[in-house]
């Protein structure tokens, strides 16, 4: 949708970059309940963001197949428990014990301050329903009035009734 939103003749020379963050706590606790509990008491970032970039008049003329392969293989690195266990940036792990006092957050964000032009389109699956998800975007005026224009069907904002029924 952000490649579709360039409607400029030279936008589609430019480069989109396409960057996904990867939870490393699922990764490095492979499955294990003692390990899973240990990252659940921790506060911080265990983060990976690989990323790839395209032209964007190849992301509006291929098919999204097309798309979907070549994200799958610049994450192929960065899911893996090794690939965690090797890296030192990007991941930060913050021992907080007790928590803050207030519950559980219903909801977590990110926010990445790149500078310039370059935005994002952060999903993330939501802590209300299964299947449902969070996505969040930090992109130019231009870009979000065609999302919110070419998709209404599809996204709804957050609101305060929807993050209750969290809890």
């Amino acid at each position: 949708m952000v490649a579709a939103s360039a409607v400029m003749e030279n936008d589609n020379k430019m480069i989109c970059k396409m960057g996904i963050v990867v939870d490393g706590r699922r990764r490095l606790s492979s499955g294990d309940e003692d390990k899973s509990a240990v990252m659940a008491s921790y506060f911080g970032n265990v983060l990976s963001i690989p990323f790839g970039e395209k032209m964007i008049d190849e992301l509006k003329e291929k098919p999204l197949s097309w798309v979907a392969d070549a994200v799958h293989e610049y994450l192929e690195g960065a899911v893996t428990k090794e690939h965690f266990l090797a890296s030192s940036t990007g991941a930060e792990i913050r021992s907080v014990k007790g928590g803050f006092g207030w519950g559980r957050p219903a909801l977590g964000s990110f926010h990445f301050p790149w500078g310039g032009e370059a935005g994002y389109v952060m999903p993330m699956p939501s802590p209300a329903r299964d299947g449902d998800w969070v996505v969040y975007m930090h992109l130019l005026k231009g870009q979000i009035e065609f999302i919110e224009t070419e998709a209404a069907h599809v996204f709804r904002p957050v609101t305060s009734e929807y993050l209750n029924l969290i809890n």
